[in-house]
């Protein structure tokens, strides 16, 4: 497997990912399924403000998953948060691939000097905030009842990795 920055070649692939979790899981609180020309859109938006959207393929080049992540909120005051996202074809949930994403999307993350890396779970997606904490994060905060899927109500996990240790967010980060 090699994990690396997507393209538009990638869009399929993606889209075949993020359709599976909308329709058959709570991983994603949307109920539409999107077509490739979506996740090209998506793709090139990302990219054009300097954030990354990481594949994970296989040796045929077939995605396995993705991971991105982009502003946490649009006001000048969170510039050093984001909010990530990581997804993982379901015929390979459970082999690594997930934290080999986010491991890299972290270090992508911290070259940008960004501070935060916030992550937003469905709150019974056991195996997802399980690997999160594996990786560092904190769970902070829980909102419940502020999603709905399936006819049922979502809690919402919040969980953050502080990705540097400056106490003045205008001095770069260290080394």
């Amino acid at each position: 497997m090699q994990i690396r920055d997507a393209t538009i070649h990638d869009a399929e692939g993606i889209m075949a990912i993020y359709n599976d979790a909308v329709l058959n899981t709570t991983s994603i609180w949307n109920e539409t399924a999107v077509d490739a020309t979506n996740r090209v859109a998506w793709l090139t938006d990302r990219q054009r403000v300097g954030y990354p959207v990481l594949v994970c393929v296989d040796e045929s080049g077939a995605v396995l998953g993705y991971a991105s992540f982009g502003d946490w909120r649009a006001f000048d005051g969170y510039r050093h948060t984001v909010e990530h996202s990581v997804y993982v074809s379901k015929a390979c949930r459970g082999t690594g691939i997930g934290k080999a994403l986010m491991t890299a999307l972290i270090a992508r993350a911290r070259a940008l000097g960004k501070h935060v890396m916030v992550a937003g779970i469905e709150a019974g997606n056991e195996a997802s905030i399980r690997m999160h904490l594996k990786l560092g994060f904190e769970q902070v905060g829980l909102l419940t009842e502020v999603g709905t899927k399936f006819g049922r109500w979502l809690d919402l996990a919040f969980l953050q990795l502080t990705l540097d240790r400056r106490t003045d967010p205008d001095a770069p980060p260290a080394a």
